[in-house]
């Protein structure tokens, strides 16, 4: 399965953001596979409830690109590295998705890596509360327990809210994990 969502990834060329968001400030969020004799998993974060932006929220680690970043793909690494501990090293990235814009106006490019097994995880707690892994099957087969209809900055979409171990699974988050299905497993 492995080898099919990498052929997938390296394939797809991501569609580019409508010329109304090309002058948003940006950002990257890594979508972090992890893939074992167990199978493979979308590894998810609960960002730290004290956090002045998405509190509390399930999150790919992620965030705004800063002025030395040369790209957003070393954006999504970085932040990476800063709240969970895995080192730039430790990922092979093997594509990028569609971009979206997040709620707060940040256009938002989700890249995709597979992170080298037996990594230990270090998150940051001031801004991680809990990490967790996602088997892709889950999202193969769940039944979102809700859809929310979702306008902003000139865009509307329904998009399913997943409920996985106690963790609602929503907003941007969903809107990722959709694409990366449709993408990693066509």
């Amino acid at each position: 399965m492995i080898g099919d969502i990498r052929k997938n990834l390296q394939q797809h060329k991501p569609a580019e953001p409508h010329s109304i968001h090309q002058e948003r400030a940006r950002a990257a969020v890594l979508v972090p596979i992890l893939a074992d004799t167990s199978g493979v998993r979308i590894l998810l974060t609960e960002r730290a409830r004290g956090l002045s932006s998405h509190g509390g929220e399930v999150a790919f680690p992620g965030g705004k690109e800063d002025r030395t970043d040369h790209s957003l793909e070393f954006t999504a690494l970085r932040e990476n590295e800063e709240e969970l501990g895995i080192s730039p090293e430790d990922v092979d990235v093997i594509g990028s998705l569609r971009p979206v814009v997040s709620k707060h106006g940040l256009l938002v490019k989700p890249y995709v890596g597979i992170v080298r097994q037996g990594i230990r995880l270090r998150p940051n707690p001031d801004e991680i509360a809990s990490v967790f892994e996602v088997p892709l099957a889950y999202f193969s087969t769940a039944t979102p327990i809700r859809i929310d209809d979702i306008s902003r900055h000139g865009e509307s979409h329904q998009v399913p809210v997943f409920k996985f171990d106690g963790h609602e699974i929503w907003g941007l988050t969903s809107m990722i994990v959709i694409e990366f299905m449709k993408v990693g497993l066509k």
